[in-house]
């Protein structure tokens, strides 16, 4: 699309988008030397379309774009809001600051009350005549202020901003009603003493919580954006002050309730904002053409390229007499992007790991051009930087000479040459002799000029005075950039040929996926991902032909399983085999540590909250079946190693795989029990030396004998109840229930086309693996035997712990109908993914429990103590065996 939209532009307003005067090359111009724009060629045409002119934004007076003929600039129309994580962190920070004003309301009534009462006797020295005129003045300003300022905006052609400060208000005064009628009806007695009072001269009224006129007013203020004018912020600040006095001297409020309304309507128009999207303010092309002639280019056309890193806009500019030019806009929309990714970053990995993110926008302006400066001085080959100059309030410009190439992302494998990426390697050994770090060498950022030739662009995050650890990450990042596209063994051999084998070696502690960058552990996973599929589709037709043994086929699997960062480090061990193999710790911060504290928080509120204490019955509870019950869901573990050992070949160390065992017990709150368990245990395999592979094969082994071996037994133990019951069959209802269920399920699975194909590809890897592995173990009978024996046995221990559990309550039911019951209900609620089954299971039991003829008042407290015993009293022992076991590189 060729032509400009109509852009407002205000001085000194955050709306204001045009270039303001800025110096040229040589230094600051007074106004007499200062030279006249360059003339425009007559055949420079301005072309609006109707997609323009729907995107047309309020525009001022004055236009800047007035003063000068148009410029040819193409480029797609900029979104008309953005949603910036800026108003998001306010609305956030404002809701908290709400929960600690009710907080505090709750806790800290001393306090509070204390400075009501302080108010209350000072008040009487302000004379009523007086507090009767501030009072009509403050209720006049707090109406005229925002009204003056809608017209005002309304002057400028603003009326979208009133819009959303209107929309704003709307949602303020909602909030305000909401929270005044929480407070009258439903809050404790301290909130409401705290909030409220009796209002003055009347008969019993308590005032309002939150104040229904001033909270919208400062949500409209807030929305229409006041941050960039002085004046009308502090004109609204001093009325809202003013009024809030007047208000606490009139005794028609208290601190509290202002400091409530004051964050309710900041919290509200944040809130509005991020919703909706606060008005694009970002130059557009045209802007920047203004801005080139004023800094003493002759610009003539302007071609949007693609962004740079960080979402920098980049443009193609050609002038009239000069050579062409690639021009940077960065401006607070772009630095806002992405803030969260780089906070998590900065959490996560250590400081010297993660780029320095620059404070405000003449920070960023600084540091890069210092960086671009830097590089030309070193001798890298890098763009010359020829000028900087602001953009408005809210953007600045980076003209760098334009350097005709293709990136490496935009070149076929073929095309890489040795001698391209050796001058790209001779560009980074001269960065980092100046100890500086580029800290983006991705695909983006590696500019191929010809076959000889590369060049670095992109060099905006990089770091002068770069540490050892932070140039050794550069190296990591660009082996792995080159290896992503030529392989490993062409990558080691051409930064070996340019930097030497001491420095490449350096390198290697550093290849880990946590120090890349964002699209190369994409790509890093993606690799792995297509080869094992690959490898797996031809394993398949060449075990089908006969080809290969299954053997051959899951060993081609296994090498092709391995990730290209382990293949880069067997390369650089082949040419520097001393080279350091213990990785960097670049993390500060590991997941499986938050994992664990947000897992251990989760547990601590749902034992809180589910378990309560008159639902087990304790003084009612028979001791001596509580510990065998204890004994019994104690020896589930051991039985749950014997089912996992069975169907390993390999030998297994017995007490290690029991701790494993209970390790699953803490993994269980953050999973549901069937998938957590299956990842614990195929992790638990593989560090114990067993191939991936082979170890889901196990696991899948494992679990495909125990459905199989629960069926059985629900078969079983239901024809021994329907025998004991003489024909009644209340107590296996849930057989015939459980069997109608699947047989539905099936129905379902068969007729989706989507589940059908999910379904047949899991069972085609299925028989791949599983079955192979149960064909290895029919040649060793005592891990069939092992194996099998665990489950029964561990079937067998939960059905104790239950049946003790009733026992222990005063109920009476055979051993077999407890064993249907806990088959059948256990299976139906862990059916839906809840961690750990918690509140389907429980609720199953108890109704499955009924249904077997056992009083609600003993199936209640029955399934809680089992759920305690099996599920709850576990998760501390197995957060120490966790943490053991990890220790112990055991998991």
């Amino acid at each position: 699309m060729t032509g400009t939209a109509d852009v407002g532009v205000e001085k000194d307003s955050d709306e204001s988008s045009a270039a303001v005067p800025a110096e040229p090359p040589g230094g600051p111009q007074s106004p007499s030397e200062e030279e006249p724009a360059a003339p425009v060629p007559p055949q420079v045409s301005l072309v609006k379309t109707k997609r323009d002119r729907a995107a047309k934004v309020p525009a001022p007076d004055h236009d800047p774009l007035d003063d000068a003929p148009p410029l040819d600039v193409d480029e797609p129309l900029l979104a008309a809001r953005a949603h910036r994580p800026s108003d998001l962190i306010r609305f956030l920070a404002g809701v908290l600051g709400i929960v600690a004003v009710f907080v505090l309301a709750g806790i800290a009534t001393s306090t509070t009350s204390g400075i009501e009462q302080d108010i209350a006797t000072n008040a009487p020295h302000f004379s009523a005549v007086l507090s009767t005129i501030t009072g009509l003045l403050s209720s006049v300003a707090v109406l005229a202020v925002p009204l003056s300022f809608a017209v005002e905006r309304l002057i400028k052609r603003d009326g979208l901003r009133v819009a959303d400060g209107v929309l704003a208000s709307v949602l303020a005064y909602g909030v305000s009603l909401g929270i005044d009628w929480w407070v009258a009806e439903g809050a404790s007695d301290h909130i409401r003493d705290a909030l409220t009072r009796l209002a003055t001269n009347s008969n019993g009224t308590l005032t309002d919580p939150v104040h229904g006129y001033l909270a919208p007013v400062i949500a409209y203020m807030t929305a229409v954006g006041m941050s960039s004018r002085p004046r009308w912020r502090v004109a609204l600040w001093a009325v809202v002050l003013f009024s809030g006095i007047t208000e606490l001297l009139g005794g028609y409020t208290t601190p509290l309730s202002l400091m409530l309304t004051v964050l309710i309507g900041w919290s509200v128009a944040y809130g509005t904002l991020y919703a909706i999207g606060s008005p694009n303010i970002r130059p557009t092309g045209q802007h920047l053409m203004i801005g080139l002639r004023k800094v003493g280019f002759t610009p003539d056309s302007a071609l949007r390229a693609p962004d740079a890193p960080g979402g920098t806009r980049r443009y193609h500019v050609t002038q009239q007499d000069g050579p062409p030019l690639d021009v940077h806009i960065i401006d607070r929309e772009q630095q806002a992007s992405g803030f969260f990714y780089r906070a998590w970053r900065r959490l996560r990995l250590r400081s010297v790991a993660v780029r320095r993110s620059p404070q405000s926008l003449r920070q960023a302006l600084e540091q890069e051009a210092l960086i671009a400066y830097a590089a030309a001085a070193s001798g890298a080959r890098a763009p010359q930087l020829v000028a900087t100059s602001e953009l408005g309030p809210d953007a600045a410009i980076l003209v760098y000479e334009y350097v005709e190439g293709r990136t490496l992302d935009e070149l076929a494998d073929e095309d890489v040459t040795d001698r391209m990426m050796a001058s790209l390697w001779q560009s980074v050994a001269a960065l980092h002799e100046r100890r500086i770090a580029h800290r983006r060498l991705t695909g983006e950022s590696l500019l191929v000029v010809d076959e000889e030739t590369g060049c670095l662009v992109n060099l905006s995050g990089g770091d002068i005075a770069a540490t050892d650890l932070t140039l050794r990450i550069d190296v990591a990042q660009l082996l792995t950039t080159f290896a992503l596209r030529i392989g490993p063994e062409r990558a080691v051999s051409v930064a070996n040929a340019v930097l030497g084998a001491d420095r490449v070696a350096q390198a290697l502690p550093l290849l880990q996926p946590v120090g890349m960058s964002r699209s190369t552990r994409v790509d890093l996973a993606k690799l792995t991902k297509e080869r094992k599929t690959v490898a797996r589709a031809r394993a398949l037709e060449q075990v089908a032909s006969g080809e290969r043994t299954q053997q051959q086929a899951e060993e081609d699997i296994a090498v092709a399983g391995e990730d290209l960062l382990s293949r880069l480090r067997g390369q650089i061990l082949q040419i520097a085999p001393e080279a350091p193999m213990a990785p960097a710790k670049l993390e500060r911060l590991k997941p499986k540590t938050l994992i664990m504290v947000i897992a251990l928080t989760f547990a601590a509120y749902l034992a809180l909250t589910t378990i309560n204490p008159a639902q087990l019955k304790l003084s009612q509870m028979n001791w001596a079946w509580a510990a065998a019950a204890l004994l019994a869901a104690a020896f589930s573990y051991v039985a749950a190693a014997m089912s996992l050992t069975g169907f390993v070949p390999e030998k297994l160390p017995f007490r290690r795989t029991v701790a494993a065992q209970i390790a699953g017990s803490f993994v269980k709150l953050v999973a549901p029990a069937a998938i957590g368990g299956m990842a614990l245990n195929t992790r638990y395999l593989q560090k114990a030396g067993i191939r991936s592979g082979q170890a889901v094969a196990s696991v899948g082994a494992s679990q495909l004998a125990g459905l199989a071996g629960h069926l059985l037994l629900l078969f079983a133990f239901g024809l021994i109840t329907g025998s004991q019951t003489n024909g009644d069959l209340s107590a296996s209802r849930a057989v015939i229930i459980g069997v109608l269920s699947a047989a539905v399920l099936a129905l379902v699975v068969a007729a989706v086309a989507p589940m059908r194909r999910f379904v047949l590809g899991r069972l085609r890897s299925l028989f791949f693996g599983v079955v192979p592995r149960m064909l290895d173990l029919m040649q060793t009978p005592s891990k069939l035997i092992t194996g099998f024996g665990g489950i029964l046995l561990l079937t067998l221990s939960f059905t104790a712990c239950l049946d003790f559990s009733v026992q222990a309550f005063g109920g009476n039911v055979s051993f077999s109908a407890v064993a249907v019951v806990f088959l059948t209900a256990n299976a139906a609620g862990s059916a839906i993914p809840t961690p750990g089954g918690i509140g389907p299971v429980e609720v199953a039991l108890i109704g499955a429990l009924t249904v077997a003829d056992v009083s609600p008042s003993v199936a209640t407290p029955a399934v809680f103590l089992y759920r305690a015993l099996t599920f709850w009293l576990p998760v501390v022992p197995g957060w120490i065996a966790y943490n053991v076991l990890q220790r112990k590189s055991a998991l």
